[in-house]
């Protein structure tokens, strides 16, 4: 499946556009080949016994948190840089129009009365003799006219500009797509640390009274001969070392509440968010079609593409200025030196001329700037490549990640169920007194980081599968 570009691409247009440029011109006419690249036939990492199935528009609606689902919707509602995107696109849009109005002639209107009065003295009058006087003269003019340029469009110059204009409002749509998903993967991302910190914060507290619990014990044996001050020294450090980490998860919880309020464009006093869900969110399935179906819903690789093919615009305008430009202009109207005679056929006065200007000497200005445009096309066309190659490795590293923590979650709630069984025997020795203190310290450590280890686990394959929703294009479908 080709890009929309590739399919847009003809030899005769390539040949138009990039004339001399060859190496660009070779990929826009090669079958089989999305820049020059061999796309390979599916996806490494993906099932191929699975069907596919792509994300959904809403696709954080699947983690089954209303909650998530209220901050994904007030995020795109509100978040600042949607809004800052989604103004770009009116200025791009407002450019196409700028660009467009130089394929219509333009019309001026021009109305202009006059009226002078100037007055002269006779010699009489002028010697001081009486009887002399003097004379005023008032004269009006008064026009009414119309006039009108166009400049024919011989050589493409003005409908390049309009493409170039129309390919860059693509491009910023594409960018805006690539925004909201960013946006999106972080409201996800950041509600889940968040949960993560809770539910951190929980265990290391059940972790604090394991220990507290083992205090005591050491302290019934000590007292009663069988223990001595260095086993209760031990168990104490272990406490304090339990009760310092509670802080640090304290912080992160805040702070990532806090950056929720950033994401949906409130002030964090105002943001209430509960969690507390963080064991029940489920991670919704998505599997990826081919490669080239990635790529095309893909924003970055559209905006990459939209940005190249202005560029190619680009090239055609540079070179048309170096061919000579044709304008017509012409006027008419009325002028009069009475008001009442203005409109009458004799008042009538018109002009029509054409002028083909062609340029000379521009100290190598026009040709450089056509070399210009066509090294900014080869440096767009490279950056085109590299996003295609960015983005299918990122597509590829997003379903390892899955796959694989998936596999690591498993594995650690098996580890922490066998933990917590030692622990519960070693605890119960502990109490009959048939285990020495060290071993109870070991398994005691081992529980409490096999907890932490899971919630950290639970939150990677959370944050793979919204990796895995960004790098396939999430749900955009335009704006």
């Amino acid at each position: 499946m080709a890009l929309p570009f590739l399919r847009r691409a003809a030899p005769a247009a390539a040949a138009l556009l990039l004339g001399g440029c060859s190496a660009l011109g070779d990929w826009l006419t090669a079958p089989g080949t999305s820049s020059g690249i061999p796309l390979p036939a599916r996806m490494a990492a993906a099932d191929a016994a699975q069907p596919v199935q792509w994300p959904d528009p809403y696709w954080w609606r699947g983690f089954g948190s209303p909650e998530l689902d209220a901050l994904m919707t007030e995020a795109m509602a509100a978040n600042n840089d949607i809004a800052a995107a989604i103004a770009r696109i009116r200025q791009a849009d407002a450019q196409i129009r700028i660009a467009g109005a130089t394929l219509l002639p333009t019309v001026d209107l021009t109305t202009r009365a006059n009226r002078s009065q100037s007055g002269t003295a006779s010699s009489a009058s002028i010697a001081g003799f009486g009887g002399g006087g003097s004379r005023v003269r008032v004269s009006s003019n008064n026009q009414l006219s119309l006039a009108a340029s166009y400049e024919i469009d011989f050589w493409g110059k003005n409908r390049g500009q309009v493409e170039a204009a129309q390919q860059s409002a693509s491009a910023t749509r594409f960018d805006a797509g690539t925004v909201t998903i960013t946006t999106q993967a972080s409201v996800a991302n950041t509600y889940f640390a968040m949960l993560a910190a809770q539910e951190t914060l929980a265990i290391q507290r059940q972790n604090l009274d394991i220990a507290l619990r083992v205090v005591r014990v050491i302290r019934q044996r000590v007292a009663v001969g069988t223990a001595t001050g260095l086993d209760l020294a031990q168990q104490e450090t272990v406490v304090a070392q339990q009760q310092a980490q509670i802080p640090p998860l304290v912080q992160s919880l805040e702070q990532n509440r806090n950056s929720l309020g950033t994401l949906v464009a409130r002030p964090p006093e105002t943001l209430r968010v509960e969690g507390g869900t963080f064991n029940r969110l489920a991670v919704p399935a998505v599997t990826p079609g081919l490669p080239a179906e990635v790529l095309a819903r893909r924003p970055d690789v559209l905006t990459a593409e939209a940005t190249l093919a202005a560029a190619n615009a680009n090239i055609v305008v540079a070179r048309a200025q170096l061919l000579p430009s044709i304008t017509l202009t012409g006027s008419g109207g009325f002028t009069s030196l009475a008001l009442e005679n203005l409109l009458r056929p004799g008042s009538v006065v018109f002009s029509l001329a054409a002028g083909l200007a062609q340029p000379i000497f521009r100290g190598g200005a026009l040709r450089g700037q056509v070399e210009l445009n066509e090294g900014r096309a080869q440096e767009l066309l490279a950056t085109y490549r590299g996003t295609i190659l960015a983005a299918l490795v990122d597509a590829e590293n997003a379903l390892v990640a899955l796959r694989q923590t998936t596999e690591q979650e498993a594995l650690q709630a098996n580890a922490v169920r066998m933990a917590e069984r030692a622990y519960a025997i070693a605890e119960a020795q502990l109490q009959a007194g048939t285990i020495d203190l060290i071993t109870v310290l070991n398994t005691q450590q081992t529980l409490f980081s096999a907890r932490t280890t899971l919630a950290d686990a639970r939150l990677t394959r959370l944050q793979a599968a919204v990796g895995l929703f960004r790098a396939l294009g999430g749900g955009w479908n335009g704006i």
